[in-house]
């Protein structure tokens, strides 16, 4: 069997960036399902930290990445949606895309239209697709229509800022929370219809000034403990709150009677790779995604690009939320 040779990042313990390290791999040939694909840029996401941290542990060692975009070179046996030669991207549950080259599954991986370039593909699928099921599919009792107000936490982060744009193209009075001025410049600039700085004001307070006293329909809150408890009190009568992530850390146990207190409220804790469980449901997803990308409705805002050997810094970066939009490894 033939191999490729390429550069990978790898971890072989759990702990901070310092355990990010360049290596030399070799990569065969496609199995069944899968593909080859040469890539062109690599996405970075919060869960990549997650997954570095051991908070989300996995056997190690460990090649981390989930996202990134670039060119088939070979197709397995059963694969009929992708070729060689053609330009693809991808957001994988199976960690490994930091790197130059690698084997995939290709029930992932979709075509990327002409009109999207390789650094917007590498941006955008997991961030895109994850802005997708929250507004689209994970929605409060009786659903969402124009005019109604959900709370979207970290709104200047690379999910916030397409969801920002996303939830102005459905109507929506997105109410968007950020850490400074600058991020909420940002988001309002993206399409947050409402912004709080949650530095230095009561997101709380302010949610019910800026509802009337009501609440909101729906919380996507992907920071996790410290904003948990104020933003089940942020909820109107059977709302609903939606837990996608923990970068300030897990959120504690607490009671179900909580819950009734607080109004017959709902919580999920969804995931993307649940909603991409299949070829077809991944592709519905990303044809939504990339038509809205291609009309203009939604921008990929890309602010951070690191090359591939200075991945260390990439992930101090996003711990220490100094970034902003999306960020990628240059190859």
């Amino acid at each position: 069997m033939i191999s490729f040779p390429s550069r990978a990042i790898r971890i072989e313990q759990h702990g901070g960036p310092e355990q990010l390290r360049l290596v030399n791999v070799m990569v065969g040939d496609p199995g069944p399902g899968e593909i080859r694909i040469r890539h062109r840029a690599v996405g970075l996401n919060f869960i990549d930290v997650y997954q570095r941290s051991g908070l989300y542990p996995l056997p190690l060692p460990l090649q981390l990445g989930v996202e990134a975009a670039g060119v088939v070179e070979a197709v397995g046996a059963g694969v009929t949606h992708l070729k060689a030669g053609d330009r693809a991207a991808y957001a994988s549950q199976s960690p490994g895309s930091y790197c130059d080259l690698r084997v995939v599954s290709a029930r992932c991986v979709c075509r990327l239209p002409d009109a999207i370039s390789f650094e917007t593909g590498a941006a955008m699928m997991l961030k895109g697709l994850t802005a997708h099921y929250l507004l689209k599919r994970t929605q409060p009792q009786g659903g969402l229509q124009a005019g109604d107000f959900v709370l979207f936490h970290a709104a200047a982060g690379g999910v916030g800022l397409i969801a920002c744009q996303w939830a102005r193209a459905m109507g929506l009075q997105l109410i968007g929370t950020a850490g400074s001025a600058a991020k909420c410049a940002l988001a309002k600039e993206q399409g947050a219809a409402f912004v709080i700085n949650y530095a230095n004001e009561d997101f709380l307070a302010r949610v019910k000034e800026i509802t009337g006293g009501k609440g909101v329909k729906v919380v996507y809150d992907s920071v996790g403990k410290d904003t948990w408890g104020r933003s089940l009190d942020c909820l109107a009568p059977f709302g609903l709150m939606v837990s996608f992530g923990n970068s300030s850390g897990p959120v504690a146990p607490f009671s179900l009677s909580t819950l009734a207190a607080k109004g017959s409220l709902y919580v999920t804790r969804p995931t993307l790779f649940s909603h991409t469980a299949t070829r077809e449901g991944t592709q519905a997803m990303a044809d939504d995604l990339f038509e809205v990308v291609t009309r203009g409705q939604v921008t990929i805002r890309i602010d951070q690009r690191y090359p591939l050997a200075e991945v260390q810094q990439a992930h101090r970066d996003l711990e220490a939320r100094r970034t902003t939009g999306c960020s990628i490894l240059t190859l």
